[in-house]
């Protein structure tokens, strides 16, 4: 379902990180509407086959460069090449257990990168963008659900680095007053492509629930662990707020067009305003998927909160945007990508 702000003129938006999870279903978005978009990857956590599955997904091969977000030179050469009216930010480390071991990768890939990418854009005149932030910004809850008024107080590096990037953006904007800087602060991304070739495929050990439930189902992987069985929610288990991830790129489309049409920062939670519990999804995904999921129950981890979920109520009345997919359209996306491409997009 697309609202009526995706009728919005036609523009130049470069999408660094374009090649990966999030970037790769927002690319086929901007492309469906006829935006003209150029990418900017490493490819360090993308595989280059994700270029052609957005050729057979749109009929369009975008511009592509693969080039590390830090490295000043080239994004200057890129940007001064393609002159983007808009930029839309993916490019990150994005594991929380990784982040607490290699702290300064993340400062620099996140925060350092972001000060780069600034400064590129700032040479071209390019004065809109859009930064794929994190719910984990806000830390342990004060009250749920989570509104944008909620006080930040990550607890891991990760998103210690998301709202550090927030807040260089945000000065960024208030010494350009002509600027626009919209911050998205999503909650679980999780599904696929109705089409089956794009999706999640985490290089080693799925970080995430639901890819390691779908290489369970695929085989794989023998069982799946869960993490605490004993928290104050329906089950037992943890509750989050899960996504799909093209309702969640439809999301980058509308705060594309509200950046366009003025000036200043605005944050908006990009989740459903409701929580599922890890054996909800578990079980939604064996109906899915037709297959048992094999799981064991293991020590809570260090971090983890009971349940978290968002106030989306900002996004639907400021962008006109709200998810569209449920529970089953994620599971059956999931599966439809996982049972196509078992090992993800390695041969």
């Amino acid at each position: 379902m697309r609202s009526i702000w995706y009728m919005g003129e036609k523009m130049r938006v470069l999408v660094t990180g374009g090649a990966g999870y999030i970037g790769s279903h927002t690319c086929v978005e901007l492309l469906a509407e006829g935006h003209d978009i150029c990418i900017v990857d490493s490819f360090c956590n993308a595989s280059p086959e994700v270029i052609n599955r957005l050729e057979e997904i749109t009929a369009v091969r975008p511009e592509v460069h693969r080039v590390d977000v830090r490295d000043r030179a080239k994004m200057m050469a890129v940007m001064a090449r393609y002159k983007p009216e808009a930029v839309i930010h993916f490019a990150g480390l994005k594991a929380v257990g990784e982040s607490s071991q290699i702290p300064l990768n993340y400062y620099d890939v996140n925060v350092q990168g972001t000060v780069v990418l600034l400064e590129a854009m700032q040479a071209v005149g390019c004065q809109h963008i859009v930064f794929s932030s994190s719910a984990t910004v806000y830390g342990t809850p004060h009250y749920l659900p989570y509104d944008e008024a909620h006080p930040c107080a990550p607890s891991n590096v990760y998103g210690h680095t998301k709202h550090m990037a927030e807040q260089v953006l945000s000065d960024w904007q208030r010494a350009n007053p002509e600027s626009a800087v919209v911050l998205l602060r999503y909650f679980n991304p999780v599904g696929a492509h109705s089409s089956g070739r794009i999706g999640e495929d985490p290089e080693g050990p799925p970080n995430n629930l639901m890819p390691f439930v779908a290489q369970v189902a695929v085989g794989q992987r023998e069982r799946l662990a869960v993490f605490g069985d004993d928290y104050d929610t329906p089950d037992g288990t943890g509750v989050r707020d899960y996504i799909h991830v093209t309702d969640l790129a439809l999301a980058h489309l509308g705060a594309l067009a509200h950046a366009k049409k003025g000036s200043g920062t605005d944050t908006f939670n990009i989740g459903t305003g409701a929580g599922y519990s890890v054996l909800e999804m578990i079980h939604a995904f064996s109906k899915a998927s037709g297959r048992e999921i094999a799981y064991t129950v293991a020590p809570r981890r260090e971090g983890d909160l009971p349940s978290y979920y968002a106030d989306p109520s900002k996004a639907r009345a400021v962008l006109g945007w709200a998810a569209q997919r449920g529970i089953a359209e994620i599971c059956d996306s999931t599966w439809a990508w996982q049972s196509q491409n078992p090992t993800g997009y390695k041969p």
